[in-house]
């Protein structure tokens, strides 16, 4: 088992590859926090082509993790928002949330409403494990398609 960990941390060392930095920004970037880590992940790969998928693996992983932090803060959140009045947006944002389920969780990956997107998916008490499987395969698809588009628009950037 050591031995296991200690591979995991040569894998993640900063130094190294960067993983561990596309991890913690991707996991921040998911919180309610203002942080891209889209260009963390660009650069990474940019300086080394081979490791497109494990970037894009970490943070999507990463991000996920954040999301299902902000799902947590939502469900216990629940009790505190119930005490404030809500505007007819809300209302109609509550219905088409939970018409939708956990498959709104598609969305986590918009900026802006994304993260509050999660965070309201556990205030409404969806089905944990279903609203982290979509936000997966949500985050996985822009992480994937944006990284896959920069490499694509920006050949040259820093010499790669």
């Amino acid at each position: 088992m050591e031995a296991w960990i200690q591979h995991l941390i040569e894998l993640l060392a900063l130094p190294e590859f960067g993983l561990s930095t596309v991890f913690i920004v991707s996991f921040i970037s998911a919180t309610l926090l203002p942080l891209g880590s889209e260009p963390v992940v660009f650069g990474l790969v940019k300086l080394n082509p081979a490791m497109f998928w494990p970037a894009v693996m970490v943070a999507t992983a990463g991000n996920t993790l954040g999301g299902a932090l902000d799902w947590w803060i939502g469900y216990g959140a629940h009790k505190v928002v119930d005490k404030y009045p809500h505007s007819s947006h809300h209302g109609r944002a509550v219905r088409w949330l939970e018409k939708l389920g956990p498959k709104a969780c598609l969305l986590a990956w918009l900026p802006v409403v994304g993260d509050p997107l999660c965070a309201v998916a556990g205030w409404l008490k969806f089905p944990f494990w279903a609203c982290l499987a979509y936000m997966a395969i949500g985050k996985f698809m822009r992480y994937f398609l944006m990284t896959g588009s920069l490499i694509w628009a920006f050949p040259g950037v820093l010499g790669v």
